[in-house]
């Protein structure tokens, strides 16, 4: 049996790679971006984020997002609620049905803190 050996020089990482965001995140940022990107984790989330974005006036009730997905109505609801829970999208009550909207200024938020240089 051969001894591991590492994949990747963790040294060389840290020697030769700045890091992802203009300095260390606050715990109170790291939390609320880990819980946009875990919301974005899945596939059916972040093509329904893509659905609601693409959609006429930026709007999408949720009656239109369970085709396009493939998943059931309760299903697409759930995924919604993650999405508004981490900021990433915003609801509006109309009679019986809920429109979403995605939330630009979180999404901005959150590719500014991947593409922060030094």
């Amino acid at each position: 049996m051969s001894p591991h050996v590492p994949l990747v020089d963790s040294e060389a990482i840290v020697a030769c790679c700045s890091p992802v965001t203009d300095g260390v995140v606050t715990d109170n940022a790291a939390a609320a971006l880990a819980k946009m990107f875990k919301a974005l984790s899945d596939p059916a989330r972040v093509k329904l984020i893509s659905l609601i974005a693409a959609s006429p006036d930026g709007e999408a009730c949720i009656c239109d997002l369970t085709e396009p997905v493939g998943l059931s109505q309760p299903t697409v609801s759930h995924h919604i609620k993650l999405l508004v829970d981490a900021g990433l999208a915003t609801r509006e009550q109309r009679g019986k049905w809920a429109y979403y909207r995605v939330e630009g200024n979180t999404l901005t938020a959150l590719a500014s803190a991947l593409t922060q240089t030094h």
